[in-house]
């Protein structure tokens, strides 16, 4: 017999909402967490390219924790703040 586990928790809070989406990228600040892994630095410099010379954001702004298994510290959200748009991810 095999037991499955379920690794989620409760939700604790409110239910998150998804921000509207933007009606475009023209213009646009968009801010980047990366989590410290090996890959993200180099996937974000991809995407940054791509953003601001195909879809005309104005500013990437490009922020980086000190590992991944920490939550963003709240100075950093801060600094994002200005941003119209946050990509969060991952890499290895």
């Amino acid at each position: 017999m095999m037991k499955v586990l379920d690794p989620r928790v409760d939700p604790e809070g409110e239910a998150l909402r998804l921000a509207a989406p933007l009606a475009t990228l023209n213009g646009a600040v968009v801010g980047f967490i990366d989590n410290a892994k090996i890959g993200t630095e180099r996937f974000f410099d991809f995407v940054s390219d791509i953003l601001t010379s195909q879809h005309g954001v104005r500013e990437v702004i490009r922020r980086r924790k000190p590992d991944a298994t920490r939550p963003v510290a709240q100075a950093m959200l801060a600094e994002l703040s200005g941003a119209d748009a946050i990509i969060s991810a991952i890499g290895d």
